[in-house]
Parts: C-alpha cells; structure tokens; sequence
C-alpha cells in the first residue's frame, strides 16, 4: 500500500509538473522519504527531475525570464546544492526529515501569508543570488527547494509559460549540479538511478494530463491542492520522527 500512495505521489507531481512548471520533487520527495528515507529520496528523483525539467525548459525557453538574470539565479543555486549534499551525507535520517518538515511548512507559511503580494523585478534581480544559494541548499539537503524558489518566482507574478520556462530551466541547473555531488558521495546508486527513470516514466505519462488541466483551470486550484498534499505529508513525516 506504502508503496502504491508513493507511486500516486509521483503521478500526481507529474500531473502538477504539467500544469504549473512545478511539482515532482513538492509532492514526491517527502512521499518517498517516507517510504525510504532523505538520501533514497533526493537520489531517486534527480533522473525525472531531471529530463521532465530538459522537456519544459526546451519547449518555453523563449517565455522565460533573462538569461542574465537565471545565469545568477540559477548559478547560485548550484553552489548551495554542493553545501546541501555534503550536509545530506553525514546527517541523520531524524534531522533531515525535520528539514523537510520545516521547508514543507515554511512554504505553505509562505504562500498562505502572502497570496497577492507582487515582487517587482527590479527587486527579484537583488535577491537572485541569496535566494538562489538558499534554494540550492534545501535542494541538497531535502529535495524540496520550493520554499524558497518556487516561492520567489511565483511572487513575481509571471504568466504561465514565463514560470514555467523559467523555472525548469533553473531546476535543470540545479540537478546538473546535484548528480555528480550525490554520485561523489555514493548515494546516487545503480539501483536509484533505475528507481529514477520508473519514476521518470510516470511523471512523462502524467505531465500531459496537467498541461491539458493547466491551460483550462484556474491556477488557485493547484496551488491550494499542493497546499493540502503537503500539508498532510508534513503531519505525517513530522509524526514520524516524533514517535
């Protein structure tokens, strides 16, 4: 049964992946650290993480934003995915969980406390570099970087295909970055890189389903139900560590 609710996970990531340029690591990572732990986690999701964010960055890379601006963004990122990793090699399982129990809840704190605030892009482009280095962080250490850069880039209120161009492209950044250092530290195995591509498999057949729902649907819905999702895995994995 756990490992069904997982496999739903991961389907449903895909299905938000499609629709709003975001969503596998969100809804997947802490569902397979449930099932397995931090490290099984991070490991087995960088292949669809990945490929899926090659496949959306390729198709709206003439919507997303600058490429100065993701150069700094996303360069960032990829020094604080090297600082997460070394620190997801050598932590506990117990204190890793907490870490994604705190991004969990510190993103839902977030999009919940400011739902219509606009970030202005003259701003954005000053805190691309802290935020990119944070974001890259909760990346290594957690899999999750959502509280911090899917946070940052939907404050700037972007259309839809600007988002999702934009935030693929930084996604791949981040996970060109994160392969080599979870290989380095021997927690990107054979058996997880096959994990990957099954998990790959089914965010690819569900990311269509999502595109078609996100070209229809009013954004809110997806937000509020990846709202709710986390909320509950974050309740879960939180009793976890606790008992």
């Amino acid at each position: 049964m756990t490992l069904v609710l997982a496999a739903l996970a991961v389907i449903l990531g895909g299905v938000m992946k499609g629709a709003i340029g975001a969503g596998v690591p969100i809804i997947a990572a802490p569902a397979l650290t449930i099932l397995f732990d931090v490290q099984t986690a991070v490991a087995i999701l960088v292949v669809p993480n990945l490929l899926s964010n090659v496949w959306q960055g390729w198709v709206h890379r003439r919507q997303a934003l600058p490429a100065r601006f993701l150069a700094v963004f996303a360069g960032a990122a990829m020094a604080g995915v090297v600082v997460g990793s070394l620190l997801l090699a050598h932590l506990s399982k117990d204190i890793l969980s907490i870490f994604v129990v705190v991004a969990i809840f510190a993103y839902i704190a977030l999009r919940l406390a400011k739902p219509a605030w606009v970030l202005p892009l003259a701003t954005a482009q000053r805190l691309a570099l802290p935020v990119g280095v944070l974001s890259g962080f909760l990346q290594g250490t957690t899999g999750v970087s959502a509280p911090s850069s899917v946070t940052f880039l939907s404050a700037m209120r972007l259309p839809r295909e600007t988002f999702i161009g934009s935030v693929s492209i930084f996604f791949c950044a981040m996970t060109a970055m994160q392969i080599p250092a979870l290989w380095g530290l021997g927690l990107l195995t054979a058996q997880t890189v096959l994990m990957g591509f099954v998990a790959l498999g089914l965010v690819l057949v569900s990311m269509p389903l999502g595109t078609w729902l996100g070209q229809r649907a009013r954004p809110v819905v997806f937000d509020r139900l990846i709202l709710v999702v986390l909320g509950v895995i974050g309740l879960k994995m939180l009793q976890d560590v606790l008992t």
